[in-house]
């Protein structure tokens, strides 16, 4: 299910991201690059906000190709963040819609604190150029001031900036809004969307979490990811399986400069997969 390429047709890809979160490219670009991979079915999953489906739609539209309209969800489980996607979400829902804007005025708040104390570090970085390079609509997040420290040559790469200073526990870190997995899981299927942990694999997720999340009414898992290597792939499966949770792939595609090992259509699935997926939304 999760070869780079599917024979039979094009490339069903269920997780990527645009400029409306932490993405690099924006609508227009990101279904141009996905149409030039091969890809027919994408799903924009971008981080606590809904914000960019319209404009993706109306690319998808007028490329003949699918979009499933996502979200991904920041949660806590354990006192540890995992992502949570949704898929098939109904955007103008009202508590989805709600909570987009809380978390927007959250993340602003975040990022401020988190500008002051590279500032403390000696880093002169501020709130105008990380708003610069996110854009005035973009959810602000991490790998847009990491970013700004690649551009500034403070770092080599946004992994650096993360290694050095913004990943968990690191000087510039910053707490961010807890959401339980449990309410997550409840936002989305209140929005009429299916609810699948993202990258097991780099969440380090355990089997024992798993099957609680299960019983807390997760649909699937993103059993391909870029991140993954077949042994992963094959033990998720496993899993999902075992558990009677939908198998999901997708690249969690942001673009070259702020994740560059990960490709448009990287991971793929079957169309059966995805109905099987579809049709666990809520009625």
């Amino acid at each position: 299910m999760t070869g780079p390429r599917m024979p039979g047709g094009p490339l069903i890809d269920l997780h990527a991201h645009t400029t409306a979160s932490d993405g690099q490219h924006t609508p227009a670009e990101l279904f141009a690059l996905a149409e030039q991979a091969g890809v027919g079915t994408l799903a924009v999953t971008d981080h606590d906000t809904v914000g960019g489906l319209a404009a993706c739609a109306a690319e998808a539209r007028a490329r003949g190709m699918r979009l499933v309209p996502g979200i991904e969800v920041s949660a806590f489980l354990n006192r540890r963040e995992v992502h949570l996607l949704g898929h098939f979400v109904e955007a103008g829902e009202p508590r989805l819609a709600a909570f987009a804007r809380t978390l927007r005025a959250s993340r602003e708040a975040r990022m401020e604190q988190m500008v002051k104390k590279l500032q403390g570090l000696g880093f002169p970085v501020t709130m105008e150029q990380v708003r610069g390079l996110a854009g005035d609509e973009a959810q602000l997040a991490r790998p847009h001031v990491a970013r700004v420290l690649v551009e500034l040559n403070y770092c080599a790469t946004t992994k650096e900036a993360f290694d050095r200073f913004l990943g968990d526990g690191r000087p510039a870190f910053v707490e961010r809004f807890q959401l339980g997995v449990e309410d997550a899981i409840a936002l989305i299927h209140g929005a009429r969307g299916v609810a699948t942990l993202a990258h097991p694999g780099t969440s380090k997720v355990e089997r024992y979490e798993l099957e609680a999340l299960a019983k807390a009414g997760l649909d699937g898992l993103e059993v391909g990811h870029s991140d993954h290597p077949p042994s992963a792939r094959e033990k998720f499966a496993g899993w999902a399986k075992a558990l009677k949770l939908e198998t999901t792939a997708g690249s969690d595609f942001h673009g070259e400069q702020v994740a560059p090992n990960r490709r448009l259509g990287s991971a793929s699935m079957s169309q059966r997969e995805l109905d099987a997926l579809e049709a666990r939304r809520p009625a």
